[in-house]
């Protein structure tokens, strides 16, 4: 965002004083410093963002048995990780694969698969398995994030190490960044927003192709990782430099030649690297329209600007559930001091271009998170927001209004840099009010360690193998009852602790409606059997069954090409396990299971 250390203890934006001073003289600009090597004091921030991050998912850690509170995601995430490994070991597409909603498969470029998460951790996934890759994955995504904002904040926006420690615990660990941590990778991980940002915003008009193309290249990879993400950095990117040259317009004269140049070779390079990819998540196989759910009806109230997070030591669980649309999106949970803080901050130091352009974005962002009208204290005021103009922009359109807010966070760690690095060496009786001011605003918002759920147990029928006596090549394993919809899939679970053995019909996924219709819907296409399997589930009783549910029975195990049927350990009078044996037959009991072997039956 900013480089160029400033001559005085005044953090200037985009380049220093002495350098703009040699521009307008027409000289060079200075060779470039030699970089300095790690200090110690690196060494303990870095180590204390890890050490949090691991506090934060060790009720996971200590009991392997449980899931973080949103479980589907969870689920979904260690499937996308074991597919990514398999995909490397086994050198297969990584884009799409079949071991799920067989027989079709599913297009996991057009999901969250978060490749650029799930080949590097390869290595885990196949030594210690899903759970540890995903617990390794959330650590990571935390500290290096907070890393690397502490890295951008220390080496050009402020002298103070201190100053862009606290910047980048703010950026790393806000209450945002946990509640998207225990379910949502792709948002969690934003360790590149910062490599970016430095990239697009460097001052110094040498080695523009160089910057340009390792622009191009962390592009690219952010795309693996989240293109939602991508997509709110471009926008606040962009929103960020039509300020600044507002409050700075000789400046951005100045840099804009340098700057479209640098974007016009990342362009390029991005292009090419993504061009496939792209393709096929917009017209391969699996690919579908717009989105399977409401996104308007994700937004935040104005109030939980001041509310503290569920995952915070001053948070209310039931306010925070009244404020926000669901726990991982409590994006905007900043409590009572820190909004406050930052705009006094703002308006002390209001001259400099940098600390306008960052408050420019904290408004519209936070008015865009508020959806398409304004909600205060759960009161719908009718009054329109922003969000509104963003209705027919494609892609945007499909955003979740509630993840704006997550722009806010690290204008908020860069303000709080400034602030602190501003008083550093002023006398005690100027920084203490700072410092506690600082400690009013953090300390209530220190989080606290993810909340877990109890796990769907994996059959030992499963986890043992024992499965591969029944299922031949090219067929399936149906866990009962099947999945519809948004629902839970505790077979994907079991895939994905298996390393993805076995393929399976259904599972947690956006999708096609139908072959020749491309709407987007939550999971597989509803076969009747499914459905009434389902019904017998959520109504505690059997369903009627006669000879047209029998032959609907074979005709959908055939279409998903089942060997067995395994269900969880479950009594003779289960609505769902009496249900199929008046569709199939009695089954019987396996390893910590019980199951029916449908080959007969299906041929």
């Amino acid at each position: 965002m900013v480089v160029g250390r400033p001559d005085t203890d005044r953090p200037v934006a985009l380049s220093s004083r002495a350098d703009a001073r040699d521009r307008a003289a027409g000289a060079a600009p200075a060779p470039r410093a030699r970089r300095r090597p790690p200090r110690p004091f690196d060494a303990f921030v870095v180590t204390g963002y890890l050490l949090l991050a691991v506090l934060l998912t060790s009720d996971q850690w200590r009991r392997p048995e449980r899931l973080f509170h949103q479980a589907g995601d969870q689920i979904l995430f260690e499937w996308m990780l074991a597919r990514a490994a398999r995909a490397v070991a086994g050198g297969e597409n990584p884009l799409y694969s079949a071991a799920l909603n067989a027989p079709d498969g599913v297009n996991l470029m057009a999901n969250t698969s978060v490749l650029g998460l799930g080949v590097p951790l390869t290595p885990v996934t196949l030594l210690l398995g899903s759970q540890a890759a995903f617990l390794v994955a959330v650590v990571a995504c935390l500290a290096g994030t907070a890393t690397a904002w502490y890295a951008l904040l220390a080496r050009r926006l402020v002298r103070s190490r201190a100053a862009a420690a606290v910047g980048g615990l703010c950026c790393g660990f806000a209450p945002g960044m946990v509640a998207q941590a225990g379910a949502h990778l792709h948002m969690a991980a934003q360790f590149l927003v910062p490599v970016i940002l430095a990239l697009v915003f460097n001052p110094d008009p040498r080695r523009v192709r160089r910057d340009g193309v390792l622009l191009g290249l962390a592009v690219a990879y952010q795309v693996f990782l989240g293109e939602e993400l991508l997509a709110f950095l471009a926008l606040a990117a962009g929103v960020f430099a039509g300020a600044y040259a507002l409050a700075d317009p000789a400046a951005a004269r100045r840099l804009a030649p340098a700057v479209a140049r640098r974007l016009g070779v990342g362009a390029l390079v991005a292009g090419v690297l993504l061009a496939y990819p792209l393709w096929f998540q917009f017209a391969g196989p699996g690919h579908y329209r717009g989105m399977p759910f409401f996104t308007r009806g994700f937004r935040l109230d104005l109030a939980s600007f001041t509310a503290t997070a569920r995952q915070s030591v001053a948070g209310d669980a039931h306010r925070a559930g009244l404020l926000s649309p669901n726990p991982t999106e409590q994006n905007s949970f900043f409590g009572p001091v820190l909004p406050l803080l930052a705009v006094l901050v703002v308006v002390r130091l209001w001259r400099q271009p940098l600390v306008r352009a960052l408050a420019a974005c904290a408004v519209l962002f936070a008015l865009l998170s508020l959806g398409a009208t304004i909600v205060v204290n759960r009161h719908d005021t009718g009054l329109p927001g922003p969000y509104r103009l963003l209705a027919g922009v494609p892609l945007l359109e499909l955003a979740v209004p509630a993840r704006f807010a997550l722009v806010c966070v690290p204008v908020l760690g860069v303000l709080l840099a400034l602030a602190v690095d501003r008083v550093r060496h002023r006398p005690a009786r100027t920084w203490a009010p700072w410092a506690g001011a600082v400690a009013a605003a953090l300390l209530p918002l220190v989080p606290t360690p993810i909340r877990t759920v109890p796990a769907p147990p994996v059959p030992a029928f499963v986890a043992a193998g024992d499965w591969r006596g029944y299922v031949p090549a090219g067929r399936t394993v149906v866990p009962v009852p099947p999945v519809t919809g948004a629902a839970v899939s505790p077979g994907m679970l079991w895939s994905a602790r298996t390393g993805l053995a076995f393929d399976a019909p259904g599972g947690y996924f956006i999708g096609p409606a139908a072959p020749g219709d491309p709407t987007a819907r939550w999971g597989a296409p509803d076969r009747p059997t499914a459905r009434l399997l389902r019904r017998a589930a959520e109504l505690g009783q059997v369903p009627p069954v006669g000879d047209a549910e029998r032959r609907q029975a074979v005709e959908d195990l055939r279409h998903w090409r089942a060997a067995v049927l395994v269900q969880t350990p479950s009594a003779p009078g289960d609505p769902v396990r009496a249900t199929i044996d008046a569709l199939v037959g009695p089954g019987r009991d396996a390893a910590g299971a019980h199951i029916w072997d449908v080959r007969p039956l299906v041929g």
